[in-house]
């Protein structure tokens, strides 16, 4: 009998020693992989982006010498950047089937709900299903513009609030206020009613989207359990979930008990997904209506505030550009005490700005990261199935061989040339293109073209004492999201009286 064993086991280490020499000694396809920069063993080419400060800054280094596609190796992880509008379009238009799918490592798993929401669902029909409930039902042209009532009152309001620290020679924290017209009125917008909660939300958001750039241990290595067990900043990301769901758990339950008794009042967002719900969809479970839920508080919200706040900024740091903006402004509207949203069609100047501030300062610099799904071919190189994508759109965006002067704030750019949102343009993608390509443009920029302009027209910017316009920061926060790092403090001056002061 142990000889029988004895025997058994020799004949299977043989087979598979055998199989093991058969793997190296048979020639696997060498496959033209792109170029990259040295490697250290096991962490790969991480080195290169943590000493080149931010993640986006640094790959745009690197493939001034590595070229507009390059590898890098991330821990375990193979990470395609590409850098270029020919090789963004090769892989967002050609091959956008096979990067159809979201990179979701453990990090971003932990904060967006396991990918329940519609910016990380895998590719599928659920995915279609989600994203179809999204646009049909908050996004089209004619709900976003049901909604102006709603952005001309929140607008109203925070007018007064400046209008206040005005009249009293106070500065103003302008990032802080912009923060909360943006997400006063998203919220608004979404629920039908204001939410106590919704700061506590925001709050627990930006603290998690904060590690959602910082490469832990756990997302350079999927495949150790014991590192996905131990790592920290999954872990802080968790809390920061758990403080989101409450909020999200609790804002569902209000709108369906209103529902309930017949107060729903304005239906907004959520109480469309529970009427949804109760009708059975099949891919309108709980867990997907607190994801859909998440995306609408947190990327919405976000991204508009975000690029609001670099508005204002860059029109601080180029004093011509502000002084040409605000002419256009108080002469289309000359003697009126009030803007109102049927009136920016009149504003042609005010749209350039705001596609300058999406140029230079990306709402997300390497949009959201993809997973190539099949391998594939991009420029001729080879691409392996479960390659990251990271498409440098901030780096495109700021290359001279596509830009002139690509540096500097120049609205006018725009005038001789037809580059828009709709990601057919790919030396210019700020909302991204192909199907992963960013749904919520018309209402983001419908959520801060009228405060733009409307801060414009009634008051000039001074800042504090001592500060030059070139002096003001323009640092960004690490993350997907590449928010001003400090605030925006300015002195508002009155030059034309709101209505009802």
């Amino acid at each position: 009998m142990e000889t029988t064993v004895l025997l058994a086991l020799s004949v299977s280490v043989l087979v598979v020693l055998l199989s093991t020499l058969k793997s190296l000694l048979i020639a696997k396809p060498k496959l033209n992989l792109p170029p990259g920069p040295w490697r250290l063993p096991v962490f790969g080419s991480l080195h290169h982006l943590i000493a080149g400060g931010l993640p986006h800054h640094a790959m745009r280094r690197l493939s001034q010498k590595y070229g507009p596609v390059m590898m890098l190796r991330l821990g375990e992880v193979p990470a395609l950047v590409l850098s270029s509008p020919e090789a963004a379009q090769e892989a967002l238009k050609t091959q956008d089937l096979a990067f159809a799918d979201r990179n979701i490592n453990p990090t971003l798993k932990a904060l967006t709900f396991d990918g329940n929401d519609v910016a990380l669902a895998p590719y599928g029909e659920r995915w279609r299903q989600l994203r179809k409930i999204c646009v049909t039902e908050l996004l089209t042209s004619s709900r976003v513009q049901s909604f102006r009532d709603i952005r001309e009152q929140e607008v109203a309001q925070f007018l007064q609030d400046v209008s206040t620290s005005a009249a009293a020679g106070s500065a103003v924290d302008l990032t802080k206020m912009v923060s909360k017209l943006i997400n006063d009125t998203f919220v608004l917008e979404s629920i039908g009613n204001r939410c106590k909660y919704h700061h506590e939300f925001l709050e627990a958001f930006s603290t998690g989207l904060r590690e959602t750039f910082s490469m832990t241990l756990a997302d350079l290595f999927p495949s150790s359990r014991v590192l996905q067990f131990f790592a920290m900043a999954p872990r802080k990301v968790l809390a920061c979930r758990k403080r989101m769901q409450r909020v999200l758990e609790q804002v569902i339950q209000d709108k369906a008990e209103a529902m309930d008794h017949g107060d729903e009042g304005t239906e907004g967002f959520v109480g469309v997904l529970l009427r949804l719900q109760k009708k059975d969809n099949p891919f309108l479970n709980h867990a997907s209506v607190v994801g859909l839920l998440f995306d609408m508080f947190a990327a919405g919200s976000e991204t508009t505030s975000a690029t609001l706040n670099w508005c204002l900024t860059s029109l601080v740091r180029n004093p011509a550009v502000m002084a040409k903006a605000q002419a256009e402004v108080r002469g289309a509207f000359k003697g009126r005490n009030k803007i109102t949203e049927q009136d920016l069609g009149r504003l042609s100047y005010l749209k350039l700005v705001v596609k300058e501030a999406l140029r230079l300062h990306t709402p997300g610099p390497v949009l959201i990261p993809r997973v190539c799904r099949e391998t594939c071919q991009i420029m001729g190189y080879d691409i392996p199935k479960g390659t990251v994508l990271f498409v440098n759109v901030w780096g495109i965006c700021r290359d001279p061989k596509y830009w002139d002067q690509p540096e500097e704030f120049k609205p006018e750019r725009f005038e001789s040339n037809s580059l828009d949102y709709k990601g057919t343009n790919y030396e210019y993608l700020p909302f991204g293109a192909g199907r992963r390509m960013c749904p919520g443009i018309t209402l983001g920029l419908a959520n801060m073209e009228l405060a733009l302009a409307s801060l414009l027209y009634h008051f000039d910017w001074k800042l504090p004492n001592g500060v030059e316009p070139k002096d003001v920061d323009v640092s960004e926060v690490s993350g997907l999201a590449a928010s001003k790092k400090t605030s925006l403090i300015l002195h508002p001056v009155t030059h034309v009286p709101l209505a009802n002061a």
